[in-house]
């Protein structure tokens, strides 16, 4: 159990919810207090909710009947699910999210990237140089400033924006792989990867300003599927696009469908456990029709 399965990264998003482990499954939840009241519901782990052993994720939700009002996950697209199982498990909503860019690293690299993308890569190479890391703690210094880049640039809010502490414990886990873009000796673009079984996850990636000019993210991507590709790994899931809804002409879309070879589908997924209390918590907050689940936690996120 590394990567986002490892409870070292449940405990790195504590200071968004207590993480919760569910037994039979062997998958983790973040409880959260809801407003000043004593009730508790819970969210997925982010990005994503992976779980061991997903034909017995019904029997966990079913033991949280008496302890949450709701509970909301975006699913791993890796996951052992169909559809309808999804369907049985969350009865409240299930639907099509966000299509993950992937990689079936069987395919030879230089076969299946965009020759836009081989091409910067090619360019950004002359001047950069990629290593993995072999003690992501060694660079954490370098990567918390470059974070810091990121969030400035896109005004990132929320979870994604993550603590000093929440990052050393995500350095910490099993897994979790860092790569570096060096120019000059200097670290100009990291990116981590979250490993668990035959599965890469890209899981997050910032740049200096002089990263962004030497076009960093096409010497590190090429060269980690490079990488990757001589190991066990069978899948890279590079994610999807910006926002909260699909758009295939975001530049973060276009370049991650340059390096893919197809998608997989991560559905969002909702189930209310206490009716009663839902009801009451949604009609206090004054809101009627809405898609967002949970609908009393609307616009929490602006």
């Amino acid at each position: 159990m590394t990567g986002y399965l490892d409870p070292l990264y449940a405990e790195s998003l504590a200071e968004f919810g207590s993480p919760r482990f569910l037994p039979k499954s062997k998958g983790w939840i973040l409880e959260r207090q809801i407003f000043n009241l004593p009730y508790q519901d819970a969210i997925g782990c982010y990005p994503l909710f992976s779980c061991q052993d997903w034909p017995m994720l019904h029997e966990d939700l079913e033991s949280l009947h008496d302890q949450l009002v709701s509970l909301v996950v975006v699913t791993d697209p890796f996951g052992n699910y169909d559809f309808e199982y999804l369907r049985e498990c969350f009865k409240d909503k299930a639907i099509p999210f966000k299509e993950h860019f992937i990689i079936d690293l069987e395919h030879p690299v230089d076969k299946f990237v965009s020759s836009h993308h081989r091409r910067n890569a090619r360019k950004a190479l002359r001047d950069i140089r990629v290593e993995k890391c072999q003690d992501p703690m060694e660079f954490k210094e370098d990567w918390i400033k470059l974070y810091d880049v990121l969030i400035k640039r896109h005004n990132i809010r929320g979870i994604a924006t993550f603590s000093e502490e929440s990052f050393i414990k995500q350095l910490k886990t099993p897994g979790i792989c860092m790569f570096r873009a060096v120019h000059q000796d200097v670290t100009i673009g990291i990116t981590l990867w979250s490993v668990q079984s035959n599965i890469g996850y890209y899981h997050l990636g910032a740049y200096s300003e002089l990263g962004y000019q030497l076009r960093a993210s096409f010497a590190l991507f090429w060269s980690i599927i490079e990488h990757f590709s001589q190991t066990n790994l069978r899948w890279l899931d590079l994610g999807a696009g910006a926002g909260l809804k699909q758009d295939s002409t975001d530049g973060l879309s276009r370049f991650k469908s340059g390096w893919s070879t197809g998608t997989k589908t991560a559905y969002l997924c909702g189930r209310i456990f206490d009716t009663k209390k839902y009801s009451e918590l949604t009609k206090a907050k004054e809101i009627t029709a809405t898609d967002y689940f949970p609908a009393y936690r609307q616009g929490e996120l602006r």
